[in-house]
């Protein structure tokens, strides 16, 4: 006999707690493992038809690689990088701490350097420093329209490695200029406000409050730009730098083996941007603590705690 409710409705029978639940299945995505298959073939046959093809020349590739020629190229495409990177941002805040100042006459000078280097190849910039000496023969120390204090040769002041880091240097730094203004700019506008009306500076609230937020926009764009100057470095091997480039186009000028010595080149690439990725992970996780409740797991947690489910 069935029991009513209060409504005169008949009350919903219990259910039988032998009764198992009901099972749930998942998709199948058949289409998914098809394509991830279809993948795996191709990725497979590429790096077989890379390894096994004689034509790449991998025993020259081995035999080159650790050469003190190209490591002493690999030293000057580092320290190039750093230097670039350093000074670069270093310029680079300042144009866009002008880019953003109420001074139209800064804001104007800022903007208009932003405007002329990204808007010229940087091979042309580099080239226009290496030649600078055509159009100053003569480099002088003075007060502007008026007496000078000395002078020297630009042709032996300016040689190839100082053409190729201004070159370098002045061609970030617009770059490095957009990143940190757009960062600046990414920054909601009543943080900065509330923390002047509780009496802070403008230089403390820049450093406390809108920096730390605004690096979270300028780390991976800054982490990509540096990756982007490491690569970039290559081009000064057209001014006679001696960096890596250089390094194997020497060799293989004298051995004629091209390949295998781009492959030289290339495998140091590889390797350098494959450590900078890492570093920039990092740092961006660092930077990525205010605003998640908990930090993303770095790879080797990923890996850690796949291997523990697959064991459990």
């Amino acid at each position: 006999m069935s029991s009513l409710t209060l409504s005169g409705q008949p009350a919903p029978a219990a259910s039988d707690p032998a009764t198992p639940p009901p099972r749930t299945v998942g998709s199948r995505h058949v289409g998914r493992w098809v394509a991830a298959a279809v993948v795996v073939v191709l990725v497979l046959w590429a790096l077989r038809s890379v390894a096994l093809n004689p034509a790449f020349g991998w025993p020259t590739v081995a035999q080159y690689l650790g050469t003190g020629a190209v490591l002493r190229g690999l030293a000057t495409t580092l320290w190039l990088t750093a230097a670039t990177t350093v000074l670069g941002f270093a310029l680079g805040i300042g144009l866009a701490a002008m880019r953003l100042s109420a001074n139209p006459v800064l804001s104007s000078v800022s903007w208009a350097y932003v405007w002329l280097f990204r808007s010229t190849p940087l091979l042309v910039q580099l080239l226009f420093w290496y030649n600078i000496g055509a159009l100053y023969p003569r480099l002088s120390l003075g007060i502007p329209f008026g007496p000078s204090f000395g002078s020297t040769d630009s042709v032996h002041l300016i040689g190839p490695t100082l053409a190729a880091l201004l070159g370098l240097v002045l061609h970030e730094a617009a770059y490095a200029a957009e990143i940190v203004r757009g960062g600046i700019l990414g920054v909601d506008a009543g943080q900065a406000e509330a923390a002047t009306a509780l009496g802070m500076t403008r230089a403390r609230v820049l450093r406390r409050i809108v920096l730390p937020q605004a690096m979270r926009s300028i780390v991976p764009a800054t982490g990509n730009m540096v990756i982007g100057t490491l690569k970039g470095t290559s081009i000064v091997s057209v001014i006679a730098v001696t960096d890596v480039l250089y390094a194997v186009q020497t060799i293989y000028n004298r051995t004629y083996e091209i390949i295998p010595l781009l492959l030289v080149a290339t495998v140091w690439y590889v390797i350098l941007t494959s450590l900078l990725s890492v570093g920039q992970y990092y740092v961006e996780r660092y930077y990525a603590r205010g605003a998640e409740r908990s930090l993303p797991p770095t790879p080797w947690q990923r890996l850690r705690a796949r291997v523990a489910g697959g064991a459990a």
